[in-house]
């Protein structure tokens, strides 16, 4: 069931679903800052993370749906 706020704003009955989780499948060599500087990343392939339910690009690749995120739009990282 739907609730209504007082300012009319529908909230859905289920605000319990979880962060996505994923694993890396690839890593690119990093990001450059303003100075030139590379500063690698700190997540490899093979990685368990924790995804944000909005965001990414949705690509395909070979028949498959995938997202690409850059690292700092990764919530955590399982150890």
């Amino acid at each position: 069931k739907e609730t209504q706020t007082a300012g009319g704003i529908i909230l859905p009955s289920d605000t319990s679903k979880s962060p996505n989780e994923g694993e890396v499948i690839a890593v690119g060599p990093g990001i450059k800052d303003v100075s030139g500087n590379l500063h690698v990343p700190t997540l490899k392939i093979g990685d368990a993370v924790l995804l944000p339910e909005y965001g990414g690009s949705k690509i395909e690749v070979d028949g498959d749906e995938m997202y690409l995120y850059r690292e700092d739009d990764i919530i955590g990282k399982f150890s």
